[in-house]
This record gives structure tokens, sequence and C-alpha cells, in this order.
């Protein structure tokens, strides 16, 4: 019943709705071909019919609902998000194309490597198993191959990790790795933007001096050599922080539930104390004075933090959490010495920018008081590179954090990634590549969505 129930709505009522919407609302002959071909995708996925769907009927179920709304005329931001959003879909399939060829074109084949001595010893054997594991194919079969799994997010067995399944791989590594560059990202994002508006407002001041010198060397300094002066300093010298690894051993020998488990329970309160925040800069900017903003802000944050705290201080695992955030305290550490230099350098270029424009003399004229022509005037506009700066950079995080996640020995995507690389672990290494490329795609995404709206003149 419920799968009948599903069906109509999803089969029959949904696009019904988007024909009377488009013979209504369309104008264009262009319009009427756009919704024949998304239905067409859309049934030939629902109903399995092969000649209809391309890779994979999933694949189907991503593009069609692109192509349909090509099928209406939207205004502005709705428009912008329809073009952005097949842009990006288009950027996908190229990526993935890229990496596979990639990985194609690399010198010899897995079997060499992975397979058993005494079965290549044995050529009827051998050939057998190539032709199990499609090595001999024709390059386009293997690409069909390629694409049909990962829209079908079968992204094959590890090699270095048999015989476990690179999806699975992923899902525990995962939250290891956001949980670490989400928390230092924001950190070096929220000091880097108040430092950088400050040292801006009062320039060459000794200040703005200093700040600056000390960006400079953050910003180029070596970071395998920083991160061993933080591990030589804090963790052997004073002893205040653990050398290496996520958890103590010991303490979680009896434990009644996994580290995973922790984990993931700690990014989710992560998401919740970021969404606390939003909330709180969404109220302030329905409010007038700087106090009444700081106050909205504020207060939302706190009111997250104290939940939070009682969340963990009942649950049975707050001893176990707080052993991890032991541990992710150097780290963090270096991320944020070494993240908010380089926002700190942005937001203070793009102020010294801003405050020479036009509408900053005529508030200055007005007699504002200065902070509120800081923040409320030439912040905002300042914040536009910042706030794309800081997206691509937390995606980026995914794979870029190889150094810092070898050096500490944290086991997230960086090092999962380096690892399949040098034990060539195809399966493991694409999975890893590919979904970084998702991630970085889809931040790029909400950046221009951001973009537009704060800036309204980018959608048309």
């Amino acid at each position: 019943m419920t799968k009948a129930l599903i069906i109509t709505i999803f089969g029959v009522i949904i696009p019904a709705i988007g024909v009377i919407c488009s013979l209504w609302k369309g104008k264009k002959p262009i319009n009427y071909i756009f919704l024949a071909i998304s239905l067409a995708l859309y049934y030939g996925a629902l109903f399995n019919v092969k000649y209809l769907y391309l890779f994979s009927p999933r694949f189907n179920y991503i593009i069609a609902p692109l192509i349909y709304f090509y099928g209406f005329d939207l205004p502005g931001l709705a428009k912008f998000i329809r073009n952005r959003m097949a842009q990006i879909v288009l950027l996908l399939v190229i990526y993935v194309t890229v990496v596979f060829f990639i990985f194609l074109a690399m010198p010899g084949d897995y079997t060499t490597k992975f397979l058993d001595p005494k079965l290549m010893k044995n050529p009827e054997m051998y050939e057998r198993m190539k032709h199990l594991f499609g090595v001999d194919d024709p390059w386009y079969v293997k690409y069909y191959k390629h694409m049909k799994n990962f829209f079908n997010l079968e992204m094959g067995v590890s090699f270095s990790e048999y015989p476990r399944a690179v999806e699975d791989i992923i899902a525990e590594r995962l939250p290891r790795t956001l949980f670490l560059f989400l928390a230092s990202s924001i950190l070096s994002f929220l000091l880097g933007f108040d430092l950088g508006k400050r040292i801006a407002w009062k320039r060459g001041g000794l200040a703005d001096k200093t700040a600056t010198l000390v960006g400079i060397v953050f910003w180029t300094i070596f970071t395998p050599f920083y991160m061993l002066i933080i591990i030589w300093l804090f963790s052997v010298t004073l002893k205040w922080f653990p050398l290496s690894g996520f958890i103590t051993p010991s303490k979680w020998f009896d434990a009644p539930f996994s580290a995973q488990n922790v984990f993931v329970k700690l990014l989710w309160t992560e998401l919740f104390l970021l969404i606390s925040w939003l909330i709180g800069i969404t109220i302030s900017g329905q409010l007038k004075t700087i106090k009444s903003k700081k106050t909205a802000i504020w207060s939302s944050v706190i009111a997250g933090a104290a939940i939070s705290v009682l969340y963990w201080a009942t649950n049975g695992m707050g001893s176990y959490a707080l052993d991890i955030i032991y541990h992710l305290a150097l780290p963090v550490l270096s991320l944020v010495t070494l993240g908010f230099a380089g926002d700190m350098l942005v937001m203070r270029d793009t102020m010294l920018e801003v405050i020479r424009e036009d509408y900053i003399t005529t508030a200055r004229a007005k007699g504002l008081p200065d902070n509120v022509i800081r923040d409320k005037h030439a912040a905002r506009t300042a914040l536009l590179p910042l706030m794309t700066s800081f997206v691509i950079g937390l995606a980026s995080t995914v794979s870029g954090g190889v150094i810092t996640e070898t050096m500490f020995s944290w086991k997230g995507m960086g090092l999962t990634l380096l690892d399949a690389t040098t034990a060539q672990d195809t399966p493991l290494a694409i999975g890893c590549l590919v979904f970084t490329g998702i991630l970085v795609l889809f931040a790029h995404l909400v950046a221009d969505i951001l973009y537009a709206i704060l800036d309204p003149r980018i959608r048309y």
C-alpha cells in the first residue's frame, strides 16, 4: 500500500501538476521540450526502462528535476539557483570522468599487487581473474561501469582493507575529519574576520603592523615544521596534550559503545551549535542597534552551548567525549593559528578597499558612530570574499588535511587518501577523491547562493 501510494504521488500527481503549470505558465516551445525530456527521464528511471536512463536510474533522478524546472520561466534568484545546480551536476560528471581516466592512465594493474602470488604463477587462473575484474575490458566499457557504479553509490571494495566496502570506510573516516576541520575552520574564520576588520579600520597603527606581520608569518610558514614545533612544545616539553591519536585506548577498553558513535554525536552537536549561531545572526538582522544584535547572537550561542552541555552530561558519554576533545585540542590549535592568518589578511585587504567607497564617506558625514559604520556598512560588504574563501576552504580541507592528519596520526579522510594512494588501493583512492570533489562542488554552490543573497546584482 505504501509503495503504491509513493508511486502514485511521484509517478502521477507531481508530474501532472508540472504539466498543468507548464501549460498555464509556459510561453515558449522550449519550455514544453524541457518538460517532455524531464518526464521521459523520470519515467524511464521509475519503471526501469533501460534505454531511457543515463548511466543509472539514480542519475536520472538527479537530472530530471533540474530539467523539469527548465520548463518554467523562473524569477531572479530561483532561476540563478536552477542554472547553478545544473552547472554543478555537469561539473560533477566531468570531475568523476577526469578522476577515472587519471587512474586508468596509471601503469600496471592492481591484479599484480593484490592477487595471491600462487594464482599469478598459474597463467590460466590469472587470465580468468583478470577477466573477472574487467582488467582487459575496453576503456569505454570500464568507463560506463565506473559511472554506473558511482551513481548507484557502489564504489567497490577496498584492496588494502579487504573486504570492507569503500563507502563504509568513507562513512567511518568522514566524521573524524569533519569534526576536526569544521571546528578549526569556524574558529579561524571568526578570529580572522574580527581581527581583520579592526586592524583595517585603524590601519597604519602598531596593532595593524604587528597583526599583519604575524599573519604573514603564519600564512607562509612550512606547515609540517610548524606542527612539529607545536608537538614538541605542548606534548613533549610541557606535556599538556597527548602526542598523537584521537582517543586514549585504555579508557575505551570497556566502553559500552564505539568511538565512532561518539564521533558522530559530537559532529551533530557541532552542527547544532553552528545552527544556533546562524539563528542568532538571522535574528540580529531584524534588530536595529549594534547592542541588540550582539545580545541576540550571544544569547543564541549560550543557549545552544547550555543545551549541548546538558545533553552530554546526561547521556553517559560525556567523559568519553572529553577524551576525544582533549586529543582534538592540539590539532585544532595548529589549524586555527595557521588558518586565521589567511582569513585576517583577506578581510583586512577587502576592508581597506571598502572604506574608500563613497557610501562610507557619506555615512561618516552623517555623523554615525565609527563602530556602526565599521560593523554595519563596511564589514558586511567586505565579508563577501571572506565568506567564499571560508566555504570553499571548508570543503577542500577534507582532502587538504593530509599533512595535519599525518602529523597527529588522526585517521581521517586525508590520511586515508594518502594511504590508499601509496598502497595503490585504486577503489578507495578514487572514492576519497570523488567524495572530496562532491564536497568542493557543493561548497561552490553554497558560496554562489550566499553571494546572490548578499548581493542581488549577481542574480541577473
